[in-house]
């Protein structure tokens, strides 16, 4: 795993998590699962032809493959904050849910930022050539050549 439960002492009070999760540590460990699987998910990219816009496209496991201080600590940061969302929702405890809530909406928009390309990590490992286009089948299209269509109807609504 990328995290580990002790990593959420930068991000929430242990007491906390304590009180929080009555002393389940099972319950901390599906909380940073899904946030691995969230973050994933932002820097995965997919068949759509918008994803071959040039923007770099990571590689998803050797990142989340890193373990201690090979971690990148940016990313690292994000899936903590959305851990600590998802053990704020069990709260009923010494727990400010605003501030939880305004950190993890600040995280996913970072993400959406990352996965669209507008702000790139420059240390984050990626795959190979993205700037080729891709057929279907998932092979290289050849340079030469070439397609033809329409544009979408235009609406006016």
């Amino acid at each position: 795993m990328f995290t580990q439960p002790e990593d959420l002492k930068n991000t929430i009070y242990e007491y906390q998590v304590e009180q929080i999760t009555d002393g389940d540590e099972s319950i901390v460990v599906q909380a940073l699962m899904a946030a691995e699987s969230e973050v994933k998910s932002y820097l995965m990219g997919n068949d759509r032809k918008e994803w071959l816009d040039g923007r770099p496209r990571y590689d998803v496991e050797a990142i989340f493959s890193k373990t201690g201080t090979e971690r990148n600590p940016l990313i690292l940061a994000h899936v903590l904050t959305i851990a600590k969302w998802w053990i704020a929702e069990l709260c009923n405890v010494d727990f400010i849910y605003e501030k939880a809530k305004d950190r993890y909406d600040r995280s996913i928009d970072w993400l959406k930022q990352l996965s669209a390309g507008k702000v790139n990590l420059s240390d984050l490992p990626v795959l190979g050539d993205t700037t080729s286009p891709s057929t279907a089948t998932g092979t290289v299209a050849d340079p030469n050549s070439w397609s033809y269509g329409s544009r979408l109807k235009f609406n006016h609504e």
